[in-house]
């Protein structure tokens, strides 16, 4: 059974910085583009970043350029989410999945991926 675990959420103080990790188990995903989601209370839940296999030329929302960074590991089969200079609307649950397709070119498309984790909340306080 493939599954996606979510860790490193919490609660920061606007400025702050946040490490998430996201542990793939039941199968390598090292052939797949890993993605970070978000979803905020009411919201649909949007695109943050992702990462092909190679882990070059990464892929980021604007709204989160220069100050999270994606990169993976694949030999651990984890994907990580550096977090830094965290704004109080960054405050969502972030999902990892990994893409459908092991041919991705930057999709933004929830629909695109698949084997959603848990989710892990991060809040940021003002």
């Amino acid at each position: 059974q493939v599954q996606l675990v979510e860790s490193g959420g919490g609660l920061v103080q606007t400025g702050g910085s946040l490490r998430l990790s996201c542990a793939a188990s039941g199968r390598t995903f090292s052939n797949n583009a890993m993605g970070w989601f978000r979803q905020a209370p009411g919201k649909e839940r949007k695109f943050v970043a992702a990462i092909r296999w190679s882990g070059l030329s990464p892929y980021y929302a604007d709204s989160v350029k220069g100050r999270f960074t994606i990169s993976r590991d694949n030999a651990k089969n984890t994907v990580y989410l550096q977090m830094n200079s965290l704004k109080p609307e960054d405050t969502a649950v972030y999902y990892c999945a990994a893409s459908r397709s092991t041919w991705y070119t930057g999709s933004a498309d929830p629909s695109d991926f698949g084997s959603w984790g848990q989710g892990t909340q991060v809040t940021v306080s003002s």
